[in-house]
């Protein structure tokens, strides 16, 4: 396994782990500015929006694990397919339980660390 591809399954391990902790800053650390997230029935959006409906969501519990099916790495890009299984519990509300593939584009920065730029997003 490359260098690279240890960093990128650090990063996926990282979200999941603050995704799991509710650390939106840590989230948000792994994404450009420039991110787009595509999921179904909605108009693709960015970083802002990802961080309003993750602070809507603050006083849920998620729990979840992801499943790295794919790894390809092209100098300063990598892509990456991804199974993740998610359960979303909300006070009041009966658990939700997503689960699908992702298809994540990443890119390298100056800084040398792999961050999210392109997400497409099919759990359902």
């Amino acid at each position: 396994m490359s260098e690279d591809e240890r960093a990128i399954r650090e990063v996926v391990d990282k979200w999941m782990d603050a995704t799991r902790d509710g650390d939106l800053s840590a989230i948000l650390d792994l994404m450009t500015d420039d991110v787009l997230f595509m999921t179904p029935a909605r108009e693709p959006f960015g970083k802002q929006e990802f961080a309003a409906i993750s602070e809507a969501m603050k006083d849920a519990d998620i729990e979840g694990r992801a499943s790295i099916q794919e790894i390809e790495v092209s100098g300063e890009w990598a892509w990456l397919r991804n199974r993740i299984d998610l359960t979303v519990t909300a006070a009041g509300v009966s658990p939700v339980h997503r689960s699908g593939d992702t298809l994540t584009i990443l890119r390298k920065g100056r800084d040398g660390c792999w961050r999210l730029y392109r997400d497409a997003n099919l759990a359902s």
